[in-house]
């Protein structure tokens, strides 16, 4: 054979492939082939700016924690199209990027230090009340970020939420259209209703009725189609009690522990930003000046409220809380481990201004014992090897499975037990048969069809199955003695329904002309009736509501509808009028916010609008 290839590639054949290859790289160029090579890490790009195939898997993974949250334990990861997913994280990662695009034009910023100060304050990055780094660093590591990705996700989310305030906050109504809104809003209706009900106790149905029914829909009364599976299980739990951890693996897991602790630093700074009303030798000569003012007794948190530009610690006198190594700036970080407490530094320059730097305490480490970490660590350990050994059960499951012609041989070697569960469609069951990947693969043509074994099914961390269809049970025709008195019923109701509403439409239609109508009833009589009235019925009001005005009370509207029990409503609109309160000041209040903040969310969505119309977007 490869030598068939060898002496092919010398001929005709070889050649001519060779030269159609020149002529498309002639037509399209080598830029479109080095285009998809260059491509191959990214999603998409917008506007020029790509967005990395790492960024939307972790958007991607975000999403699917998300859901895990809101679904707890009802969560079916099955149910998820991976497709659908991906597109959806990929249209947000898209939006995204088109905000910070506008943000960035629109001349938004946000400052390091008060992304500094952002995370300092944040709850869930604390411990006892103060910033912990290792606390830090947990979080972030479970959202799939390190530190430098972290405060890029934390500076766009705050520069996208200054542009949507921003625009939303700009939103504004006039005086007459709140005024105009309000009086639609307390608008009332003076109306009557006449209900025929829909008697099915009246109607009969004949058997040829009921048989003919039957017949034409003959394809509903079909038993639904259902299999019989029978499964096997692994569970990870299994495995707590076949491995050991070593005093070797608690020692060096132990190590690695008390490495990443570390001092905590409490700072507090003075920040002068440079730019065009202060150059970097201003404000370096400025801070000195601040900085003997304080050595000569004056008060640093005075100082820092009077003159500090960073707008999240000068409130508080400069105040940064603490924080470990790895947070703030490299000089700053330098400038403040190399003070002692109730130190000053000389001025420091960083990336975001020039600082003066105070450290106000240290919070020495604080380093646990082996044994009182030992439980923890050896449960991480114990957790690691089951997960490894779990996987390695798993895939030797599958292998036995798809070797085996039935469930018995890889049970027996793996020592598990083979089960069955109760007969189900394809619309799930109950046990095992509630998670929408065993309804799938029990339907699929290799395992209903073909008869082979199932690939090994994840359904949730800690389970695997591998099934097999025991018994296919096809649809079958229902018969007419099983469905009649369910039949009738339907009929009956149906019908009913129908003869309220022809009717009800009767009686309308002579209403309507000024007629005597045929139909004697009671009219229940409703006065100033609101949209939002308690006891009247949702569909009524929705109606009434829509009904044109009367021309007069000796003249009133007319209309009718079907409610979902059958029964016929006629409604009689007799006037429109409004709540008889004034409008005071604070009701006129309410309504303004409402309608203004409608107003700027309605711009701020027309403004995503431009951004998605004039943008280049080119996905891959």
């Amino acid at each position: 054979m490869l030598q068939n290839i060898r002496d092919n590639s010398q001929g005709w054949i070889a050649k001519t492939i060779i030269g159609v290859i020149i002529v498309l790289m002639a037509l399209t160029g080598f830029d479109a082939i080095m285009n998809v090579a260059s491509n191959r890490n990214e999603a998409a790009e917008v506007n020029g700016e790509p967005i990395a195939l790492g960024e939307l898997s972790r958007a991607v993974d975000m999403q699917r924690r998300q859901l895990q949250q809101r679904f707890g334990g009802q969560f079916d990861a099955s149910l998820l199209d991976e497709k659908l997913l991906r597109s959806s994280a990929l249209d947000a990662l898209i939006e995204r990027k088109l905000l910070l695009q506008g943000a960035a034009q629109a001349g938004f910023g946000f400052s390091q230090p008060a992304l500094d100060q952002l995370i300092l304050l944040t709850p869930e990055f604390q411990q006892d009340g103060k910033f912990s780094a290792e606390r830090f660093d947990q979080v972030i590591r479970q959202m799939g970020y390190d530190r430098l990705q972290f405060r890029q996700l934390l500076e766009q989310e705050m520069l996208i939420g200054q542009l949507q305030a921003g625009l939303a906050g700009s939103g504004f109504v006039t005086e007459e259209e709140v005024r105009a809104f309000a009086a639609l809003e307390r608008q009332t209706r003076d109306f009557a209703s006449l209900t025929l009900q829909a008697d099915s106790a009246a109607v009969s149905i004949s058997d040829e009725q009921l048989k003919a029914y039957y017949d034409e829909h003959a394809s509903e009364f079909m038993t639904a189609e259902q299999v019989r599976i029978e499964y096997v299980e692994l569970k990870k739990e299994r495995f707590f009690d076949q491995v050991e951890v070593s005093a070797e693996e608690l020692q060096a897991e132990y190590e690695k522990e008390i490495a990443n602790l570390g001092e905590q630093r409490k700072a507090s700074h003075i920040l002068l930003e440079t730019g065009d009303a202060l150059n970097d030798e201003q404000a370096r000569a400025k801070l000195e000046e601040l900085r003997q003012r304080i050595l000569a007794g004056e008060d640093f948190a005075a100082l820092a409220k009077e003159f500090s530009n960073d707008p999240g610690s000068a409130a508080a006198g400069g105040d940064l809380g603490y924080a470990g190594q790895g947070v703030y700036d490299v000089a700053f970080e330098e400038a403040l481990f190399a003070l002692q407490v109730g130190q000053v530094s000389a001025p420091v320059k960083s990336e975001f201004g020039w600082h003066l730097i105070r450290l106000d305490d240290i919070q020495a480490a604080e380093v646990p014992s082996l044994d009182s970490l030992k439980p923890q660590l050896e449960r991480e350990l114990k957790t690691q090897k089951v997960e490894q050994r779990f996987v390695e059960v798993t895939k030797e499951l599958e292998d036995a499975a798809f070797e085996s012609a039935d469930l018995q041989q890889p049970a027996q070697e793996l020592g598990l037990e083979v089960r069955e569960a109760a007969p189900f469609g394809r619309e799930g069951g109950e046990g095992i048969a509630a998670n929408r990947q065993v309804v799938q693969a029990a339907f699929s043509t290799e395992v209903l069809t073909e008869g082979a074994n199932s690939a090994a099914l994840e359904l949730d961390p800690d389970t695997v199955v591998v099934l097999r269809v025991k018994e296919h049970r096809k649809p079958e025709q229902q018969p007419l003695e099983q469905l009649a008195d369910t039949l009738r019923d339907k009929l009956r109701r149906e019908q009913a329904a129908e003869q309220a509403r022809q009717r009800g439409e009767a009686l309308l239609a002579e209403l309507r002309e000024g007629k005597a109508p045929s139909v004697v009833g009671e009219w229940q009589s409703h006065a100033a009736t609101g949209r939002d009235q308690e006891g009247v019925d949702p569909q009524l009001l929705e109606a009434l509501f829509r009904m044109p005005k009367p021309a007069s009370a000796e003249q009133p509207s007319f209309a009718g509808l079907s409610l979902a029990n059958g029964d016929y409503v006629v409604l009689r609109l007799q006037g429109v009028g409004s709540a008889g309160a004034e409008l005071g000041a604070e009701e006129l209040a309410m309504y303004r916010r409402f309608l203004a903040s409608r107003s700027g969310q309605q711009d701020f969505q027309a403004f995503q609008r431009q951004l998605r119309e004039q943008a280049e977007i080119e996905r891959f």
